[in-house]
């Protein structure tokens, strides 16, 4: 049995961009940030490191990434590992290997860290973050943002 399952959760590096192909597809591109933090055993220091994902989302869900997400913003990424390939204009093969989105959840509006006032900190409500599936028909009037 194979699985080829991703699980991101980190911040969009850029502007979705969205295109609509030849055939009327339409396909959203988009990067995410994750990081790492990890102590350093010799030396008992933090350390620090972020790695950068590449996201295809297609049809209805490029719709709604482009639509919705926001550069800085957090987003939850449900998808698969794919690489496609090519030849540059002096005959060299390239790869990239990118995350087909299945799934996407939008993080709340206001991705800020929470503040304290005094000596306790404030508790906000919890928001439900909606999860948008490939395919699936929303009608915006009904998501809570």
């Amino acid at each position: 049995m194979n699985l080829n399952k991703v699980f991101l959760l980190g911040n969009l590096t850029s502007e979705p961009e969205l295109k609509n192909l030849p055939s009327g597809q339409s396909v959203c591109t988009f990067g995410v940030a994750t990081n790492r933090v990890w102590t350093n055993k010799e030396t008992g220091q933090k350390q620090q490191a972020a790695e950068f994902h590449n996201i295809v989302a297609w049809r209805h869900l490029a719709n709604i990434a482009a639509q919705y997400l926001k550069k800085g913003g957090l987003v939850f990424v449900e998808g698969r590992l794919t690489t496609r390939s090519w030849d540059d204009a002096s005959g060299v093969k390239k790869y990239k290997t990118e995350i087909v989105a299945d799934n996407i959840q939008l993080g709340p509006r206001n991705s800020s860290p929470p503040t304290a006032t005094a000596a306790f900190p404030k508790t906000e409500p919890k928001e439900e973050i909606p999860t948008i599936e490939e395919g699936e028909d929303i009608n915006i009037d009904e998501v809570p943002f």
